[in-house]
């Protein structure tokens, strides 16, 4: 797996919440300022030839769907980051984000219990 440009990013986000569409469905639901057609079109051909995308034809247009699943993504990104900013330590990552967003012991003891429940 790769990692994604930023806008290729975001149009996947789209995808992963819509699970299949036209292109001309995902536009309106892009960030500003919203791309025009032929951009968003070359993105997901490029999304395609990556193995993110496929598409099913109907008549003589493309509905795309997501072959590569948000979750997988998801922990394809994180492995990136803890790696090329926390040399891979998750402890690390964990420590930053607890000591930025300033959480409280409680907050701290909910994630260790989410954890050990496996409830995440």
């Amino acid at each position: 797996m790769i990692k994604l440009a930023k806008r290729e990013e975001q149009i996947m986000q789209v995808f992963w919440d819509l699970n299949k569409a036209f292109i001309r469905d995902i536009i309106p639901l892009l960030p500003d300022p919203k791309p025009h057609y032929n951009s968003v079109a070359t993105i997901v051909k490029i999304l395609e030839e990556k193995g993110f995308l496929n598409r099913e034809t109907i008549g003589n247009m493309h509905c795309f769907f997501p072959v590569i699943q948000r979750e997988e993504y998801q922990q394809f990104a994180l492995k990136d980051v803890v790696s090329q900013y926390f040399d891979n330590s998750y402890p690390r990552m964990l420590a930053f984000f607890a000591k930025e967003q300033k959480l409280t012991e409680k907050e701290l003891d909910e994630i260790v219990n989410m954890i050990k429940k496996d409830s995440i």
